[in-house]
């Protein structure tokens, strides 16, 4: 662990990439939702078992300090359009968020993860 005495804040190596940490919710997402149709007695069980996966991936890749709130959702894939949107009261400094989308001929999934540095 680098030396970090003084220092506000994560340094420019410890905080969350988003870029990171959307490939790997993409990957999450793919292999637990690939051969899946939508069935609305296990979407509320898939959603729980993606967020708990994408929340313990993203403690593995050991930014110190970040507190990780991630919110999936699934629904069924009928062509027509969603939007989802979220705000936020944070430190646009330190903190920072991912998201990335799943969808097949079935079902369509969207997550988003939160990574909110602890001073």
């Amino acid at each position: 662990m680098s030396d970090r005495r003084g220092m506000v804040g994560p340094g420019l190596r410890g905080r969350f990439v988003a870029s990171m940490a959307r490939e790997m919710m993409k990957d999450v997402m793919r292999e637990r939702l690939k051969e899946e149709k939508y069935n609305v007695d296990r979407a509320a069980k898939a959603t729980r078992e993606i967020a708990d996966s994408i929340k313990t991936k993203l403690k593995e890749f050991h930014w110190e300090r970040y507190k990780y709130v991630v919110q999936v959702v699934i629904g069924e894939q009928r062509g027509e359009g969603i939007q989802m949107g979220c705000r936020c009261f944070w430190d646009e400094d330190a903190d920072n968020f991912a998201q990335a989308s799943y969808s097949n001929d079935s079902l369509f999934a969207t997550a988003v993860a939160f990574g909110v540095y602890l001073y």
